[in-house]
């Protein structure tokens, strides 16, 4: 992984291209770094050398995105710039990581300037408000793929994991389920005509917003975390895995907005428990705290104005079950996305 000193088109010059190579990262990107103090070397040498405080644990994810399999092939530049961050935005937040640096892989077909362009301003603008800095990166000609390192700082022995889930504990979500996989479905029934799906669902599937100040809030309440990315059956799985325990599911609880209310009951969709439960590209937090601590829960969603909604329980028996709230048993058609299913 270079800087961006050797960000380039690995040879490829568009003919009519106003702009050569570096001009172009120059422009787009290394003008529109974000300042900070603890960036040693930054963008323009072969690698990046930032200071990490002592006292604190460094936190790294990555994520790549594809057109066509994470995003629709007609989502706006600016929406895939936004998207490509919050992703992993939202893995340091399951941390309990506050961002620091990131760097970008982009995978071009063309070096198209507009496009360009617009996507710097959905990656930075999200990324200043953030304090992200893009520290470095590299760029390649072939389809459309934008993969994003990102880096956080934790305090030494306060990082969430997914192994702290014990029988007893309450199972928790963030926000509410199933928006971006309604409008995803949506968008493939109407031939990715988006005029006919409520504003605030395509938001959802475009624009996730990362739950940065729960995860910091969590550190000292939650067992056990993990972001919601492939769906709540195989993202809690993971959990239920990593900690050696299983759990019970209450799908009647599943939190949904009133978009995805409204929308469900106009078009008489069957079956609207799949969605919340594994559709994914919800990037809500689910987590698990003592039952003895549930009202602390409260007391951060008030603080945040951000909805929790206790979902289930961690029991010692393996496995997930789901059931409704009369005891009546519920079997998911799908436990949720797999890219090599």
């Amino acid at each position: 992984m270079c800087a961006f000193g050797a960000f380039a088109l690995k040879g490829f010059v568009p003919p009519a291209m106003p702009l050569s190579e570096f001009s172009l990262i120059d422009k787009f990107f290394a003008a529109r770094k974000l300042s900070r103090p603890d960036v040693a070397v930054g963008i323009g040498d072969d690698a990046a050398v930032v200071d990490v405080l002592p006292g604190e644990q460094l936190v790294v994810a990555a994520d790549t995105l594809v057109a066509a399999v994470h995003f629709p092939e007609a989502t706006a530049p600016a929406d895939i710039g936004h998207k490509a961050l919050a992703v992993n935005l939202s893995d340091l937040a399951a941390m309990g990581a506050r961002p620091a640096w990131a760097t970008l892989a982009l995978t071009l077909p063309a070096a198209d300037e507009a496009w360009i362009a617009a996507f710097a301003r959905g990656f930075f603008a999200l990324a200043e408000r953030t304090g992200v800095a893009l520290i470095g990166g590299d760029t390649t000609r072939g389809p459309l793929t934008i993969s994003v390192q990102i880096l956080g700082l934790v305090p030494q022995g306060e990082a969430l994991v997914r192994s702290g889930a014990r029988p007893g504990d309450r199972i928790f979500v963030s926000g509410a389920l199933g928006d971006a996989g309604l409008a995803l479905r949506l968008l493939e029934q109407s031939g990715a005509d988006a005029s006919g799906c409520d504003p605030a669902l395509v938001a959802r599937l475009d624009r996730p917003e990362p739950r940065l100040e729960l995860g910091a809030a969590l550190r000292s309440l939650a067992t056990a975390a993990i972001d919601l990315s492939d769906g709540l059956l195989a993202d809690l799985g993971h959990i239920l895995e990593r900690s050696g325990v299983g759990a019970t599911l209450w799908v009647d609880r599943l939190p949904r907005s009133a978009a995805f209310r409204e929308t469900i009951k106009d078009a008489e969709m069957p079956g609207w428990y799949e969605l919340p439960l594994a559709a994914g590209d919800d990037y809500e937090l689910c987590f698990t705290v003592a039952a003895e601590r549930a009202d602390a829960v409260h007391r951060v969603a008030e603080s945040l104005a951000l909805p929790l909604t206790w979902i289930g329980e961690i029991e010692s028996a393996p496995g997930l079950r789901c059931r409704h709230q009369d005891g009546r048993d519920f079997v998911p058609p799908s436990s949720g996305y797999e890219h090599f299913r």
